[in-house]
């Protein structure tokens, strides 16, 4: 199985659209089964009807899409019959992923799942322990990239995202602000950092892949036993929070690199936005070589900033609650950055 993690908005997307282009690897969408659908310990034993429950929601949400799917309870016969279809039934939610993961896989045909989902940054250990073939891709990217990115993410239900429910982009203009989406960048590099040199984890550099697509792709072939076609490169140019969907467009586009810059962007992260940026993210841009710029925020604009942190961080806690399994664990992995693997009394 592969796993491609990172902070969101760092490329994981276009990651899993490379890598499903491959006729092995089956690319399933954002699925976040680890900390959403389930918490820790993922390896013991469930009863029958929370399986089944799993079960039905990853239908429920493979078919219909992470952000736009219904009510799971409608996929519960499907989920049933899944599991009886099953030579092993699988009695822990751990167990029931991969069931699953290689169940839809084969079903497209695929020999090779791949999930893309970016919140996996912070499960990193449960994976390496729980699936030892496993292989794990994670993106980085400029977190002053990351925070125009997010900042312009409610936008796409205009720039090609029509199916995207208005509640979806409401929650997206609530998440934003730049000292939250900062520590989130800081705290999803963080999580990977320990993993660096791990035989089973590779980090790609966002603006890497833009401007050497084929040798980029061809080393992740490599890592992960796959033979590399050019077809992998071929993918639409759709998800930007930055341009238009152009999905008639096939390629890697490399002008997506640097988007931040005020003469890309008509100065959308105003110089308050950027300095808190960088203050917050100083010492992993040094580390992954992201040079700061010398820039004097706005006063005004940087005490607005400050003064509605609190709100706007009650607000998106709130909103997000629905997404949360365990508060203790979310806060323990992408806020405090703790160690908490499957052998942790958490």
């Amino acid at each position: 199985m592969v796993f491609v993690v990172g902070n969101s908005r760092s490329g994981t997307t276009m990651m899993g659209r490379i890598l499903g282009k491959h006729p092995s690897v089956y690319t399933f969408g954002e699925l976040h089964f680890f900390g959403q659908l389930c918490a820790p310990p993922f390896s013991s034993k469930s009863p029958k009807e929370e399986i089944e429950e799993l079960a039905s929601q990853l239908h429920c949400i493979q078919r219909e899409g992470y952000r736009t799917h219904g009510n799971p309870r409608r996929f519960l016969n499907e989920g049933q019959a899944f599991l009886e279809s099953l030579t092993t039934y699988p009695e822990t939610q751990a167990a029931l992923f991969e069931a699953f993961l290689h169940h839809v896989a084969a079903e497209n045909g695929g020999a090779i799942p791949c999930d893309q989902t970016p919140r996996n940054v912070f499960y990193i250990p449960d994976i390496l322990q729980l699936y030892p073939k496993a292989r794990i891709i994670n993106m980085i990217r400029d977190p002053r990239d990351v925070l125009l990115s997010q900042k312009r993410k409610w936008k796409r239900r205009f720039l090609g995202g029509s199916d995207m429910p208005i509640k979806e982009t409401f929650r997206d203009w609530v998440n934003y602000h730049p000292i939250t989406i900062s520590y989130i960048w800081r705290t999803a590099v963080t999580a990977a950092e320990q993993f660096l040199q791990h035989e089973r984890v590779t980090s790609i550099y966002f603006e890497e892949l833009l401007a050497h697509p084929e040798a980029t792709v061809k080393y992740l072939c490599d890592f992960i036993g796959i033979t590399y076609t050019h077809a992998m490169l071929q993918v639409p140019q759709v998800g930007s929070s930055v341009a238009d969907d152009q999905p008639e467009q096939l390629g890697i586009n490399p002008h997506r690199a640097h988007s931040w810059h005020s003469d890309t962007t008509g100065g959308e992260l105003n110089s308050a936005e950027i300095y808190l940026n960088q203050t917050i993210s100083a010492a992993f841009m040094k580390i992954h070589n992201y040079t700061p710029v010398s820039v004097r925020p706005n006063i005004a604009s940087l005490a607005l900033h400050l003064l509605t942190f609190p709100v706007k961080l009650a607000g998106a806690f709130l909103f997000n609650l629905d997404r949360i399994k365990s508060i203790r664990q979310t806060l323990k992995r992408r806020i405090f950055n703790l160690p908490c693997g499957e052998t942790t009394d958490v």
